[in-house]
């Protein structure tokens, strides 16, 4: 039990939609399963569920890591059971202990240091060889993660964002989901998007990858970042071959491994999801930008020397005691 529950309190700082950690676990002697929890996936914004696929992916990811470090060698079975399509994974290890090597442990390390940047980057490149390690990292759990060059193709792809941030704002049903996520200051809640996680006004980008508008005009949020942080960074499609659950999931492990990586690096990471959550933009993305692979998710990277949105140290996760079964 040491082992499962060290595991699971390192999955549950596994990114999630909204932070809405859709998970629940499970376990057997030497078996941690990993359970999508239904009743928190966002319906209207995400009703076939890959968003929280993706979610319960990174956690899967998160748990090797944890085993990992800990000298388990992980085996993963994704969906075992036909039977039961909620249960995503069995994760599972041998009794004979391996050392952790010095990857593993800074894997593990920045699992906790991991944040959701939101707003502007600085005008400092990544550094040497980031992309090709990131682009690598992601290989390795089969998905792609496609750098968007400067010019045409990025200012197309804010754009897309910029549209789909404005559907979610002119459609009243999405916009109200999106607002049962969103944390009230001083509530006791340990899910959700803090105050201390977004920016109290809109952080424009050049070109302009708005963000989420948590605020939603409440006064809730911190200041605006530094005016010279406005670099949309490097921008990244992480896509994958096929568009079904398996993949979704592979996805979710592929962003996890991206992100611990980044992390150790000292490079902050920015995700946006709005117009993949619609049809029409999620396809012109495929078709013109990402090569007809399937997009999952747009990534912005890059240095700030700011503690702003995102970058605090404080970070709302459910305890162990409640996702574990």
């Amino acid at each position: 039990m040491d082992t499962i529950q060290f595991a699971v309190a390192a999955a549950v700082h596994a990114p999630s939609v909204h932070n809405t950690q859709p998970w629940r676990f499970g376990h057997s002697e030497r078996t941690i399963d990993v359970y999508a929890d239904a009743g928190r996936r966002l319906r209207v914004a995400d009703p076939a569920g890959r968003e929280l696929m993706i979610s319960c992916g990174a956690a899967v990811f998160t748990l090797r890591v944890a085993l990992c470090y800990l000298g388990r060698l992980p085996h993963i079975r994704l969906f075992p059971d036909p039977s039961r399509p909620a249960l995503v994974a069995r994760v599972s290890w041998d009794q004979d202990r391996i050392a952790a090597d010095p990857y593993e442990r800074e894997m593990y390390a920045a699992i906790t240091v991991r944040r959701t940047h939101r707003g502007g980057f600085g005008p400092a490149p990544l550094p040497t060889g980031t992309i090709a390690a990131l682009r690598a990292e992601a290989a390795r759990e089969g998905a792609m993660l496609r750098l968007v060059p400067a010019g045409d193709p990025r200012d197309a792809l804010a754009a897309a964002v910029q549209a789909g941030e404005h559907a979610l704002r002119l459609d009243g049903n999405r916009a109200a989901e999106q607002a049962d996520w969103v944390v009230a200051p001083g509530s006791p809640r340990r899910d959700g998007i803090l105050p201390a996680a977004y920016p109290a006004g809109p952080a424009h980008t050049e070109p302009d990858f708005p963000g989420r508008d948590f605020a939603a005009g409440q006064g809730w949020g911190l200041a605006i970042p530094a005016a010279g942080e406005r670099s949309s960074g490097v921008v990244c499609l992480l896509a994958t071959s096929a568009n079904e659950s398996p993949d979704w999931v592979a996805a979710g492990q592929a962003l996890q491994r991206v992100l611990l990586r980044a992390a150790a690096c000292g490079v902050a990471a920015a995700l946006h999801s709005q117009p993949l959550e619609l049809p029409q933009l999620r396809d012109f993305i495929r078709v013109q930008l990402a090569a007809r692979a399937h997009p999952q998710l747009i990534i912005r990277l890059g240095v700030t020397g700011q503690a702003g949105p995102g970058a605090d140290t404080t970070s709302i996760r459910r305890p162990v005691t409640e996702v574990l079964l």
